[in-house]
């Protein structure tokens, strides 16, 4: 039976990269799919990864309907035997509804990639869709990591390395951007609660200590015939 499955993970965790798989492994048996993406990283109309592979995909803006253009390119005599979507955290929950009717009513799988929190660990909405339509959820298992070594949960917005909380939800950008650019870090969960980063953590290892010992404040000794001696047993 056709599925829309949604993958899901942190970002840096080879969502794409699985993506661009699929494509691959299906491609090579002779099937033909319809890529789709939305504010990729190398740009409009383009499907990547951070290892440097890339395709040509549908730009999925606010106004594409999946399943009318699915129904547009097979009506036109083309061909569709499954559709692959990335950065699906970007998409209306209307959109999302569109997939699934591309499932049910077209007979095709929906492999769904993205994030599903944003960098203040909110649900995107088109994330919280697809959690709630999809037949199957697969949490990759290409676990990215936290600066401290844990495992990364949470997805954090940096401004010149500084974790920021404010700001639209939807600002695109990539993971280790250098100076006072707009960056993504993973974090495990304390972390991210404390809002440390890689930077911040850098920093706080060369800050010099926050409460110095003075020798002229420390007490000064005991003298040895004021300490008081256990008594024992007559």
């Amino acid at each position: 039976m056709p599925e829309l499955v949604f993958f899901s993970g942190t970002m840096d965790c080879g969502k794409s990269t699985l993506a661009l798989q699929i494509e691959h492994n299906r491609s090579a048996r002779g099937l033909q799919g319809m890529i789709y993406t939305r504010d990729d990283r190398a740009g409009r109309g383009k499907l990547s990864s951070r290892l440097g592979l890339v395709t040509e995909a549908v730009e999925a803006g606010d106004d594409l309907d999946f399943c009318a253009h699915v129904v547009g390119i097979l009506t036109a005599g083309g061909r569709a035997d499954y559709v692959i979507v990335d950065e699906a955290q970007f998409l209306a929950p209307s959109q999302i509804d569109q997939l699934a009717r591309v499932v049910d009513d077209l007979g095709l799988d929906v492999f769904a990639f993205g994030i599903t929190t944003d960098f203040r660990s909110k649900l995107f909405p088109g994330s919280q869709r697809l959690v709630e339509l999809a037949d199957r959820i697969e949490v990759l298992q290409v676990e990215a990591l936290c600066w401290c070594g844990a495992r990364a949960t949470h997805n954090a917005r940096t401004v010149g390395g500084e974790m920021v909380v404010e700001g639209a939800q939807v600002v695109v950008g990539d993971v280790n951007q250098p100076g006072a650019e707009v960056g993504y870090e993973v974090l495990c969960r304390r972390h991210h609660r404390r809002r440390m980063t890689a930077a911040a953590a850098r920093a706080a290892t060369l800050s010099p200590d926050v409460l110095p010992v003075d020798p002229a404040a420390a007490p000064a000794p005991v003298p040895h015939d004021a300490r008081t001696t256990p008594r024992t047993a007559p």
